[in-house]
């Protein structure tokens, strides 16, 4: 049989296509600083779940310390729910879904994150940056993941560029 090519050029990877659903994801947060956002991935390539970080349900964001330094109750790191966990929470499906799902992040995920992406059954970690790479906390979640059986790799973007206009 002789091969028809027609198909338009320079369609998105599954990879690209999922960690953009991440990246648009992260544009919910109302974080000044850093956003992120997660989205889950089932082994037949339908998204399971997003998330982005943000307040707990019926936390007043316009009340809520987004900062970074100062006390600890009036900084954002006891407050904050992370993407990962976000996008876990959300999920409304069968939690055996979520066995060998993927998940996409533009951060590498805490160690907190970490445990709970492994107590949910999620397989494979793909993300966007790790500049957190020599802290504690990502030097854990990747003792973690490698203990538990969980594979990580960072996304290798081609430099397409998604543009949308609202």
């Amino acid at each position: 049989m002789e091969k028809i090519n027609k198909q338009r050029k320079g369609n998105l990877t599954w990879d690209e296509y999922f960690m953009g659903i991440a990246k648009l994801s992260s544009m919910r947060s109302k974080d000044p600083n850093t956003q992120v956002g997660a989205c889950i991935v089932g082994s037949d390539n339908r998204i399971l779940s997003i998330g982005y970080n943000g307040c707990p349900n019926g936390f007043n964001d316009d009340e809520f310390p987004w900062d970074r330094e100062g006390e600890p109750l009036n900084t954002k790191y006891l407050y904050v729910c992370h993407a990962e966990m976000n996008s876990v929470l959300n999920y409304r499906g069968n939690r055996k879904e979520l066995e060998s799902a993927k998940i996409y992040v533009d951060l590498f995920p805490c160690n907190e994150c970490a445990k709970i992406i492994i107590q949910a059954g999620i397989k494979e970690v793909v993300y966007l940056s790790d500049k957190y790479a020599n802290t504690d906390g990502t030097i854990a979640s990747k003792k973690l993941f490698d203990t538990c059986g969980v594979k990580y790799r960072q996304i290798k973007l081609s430099g397409k560029e998604i543009k949308l206009d609202l």
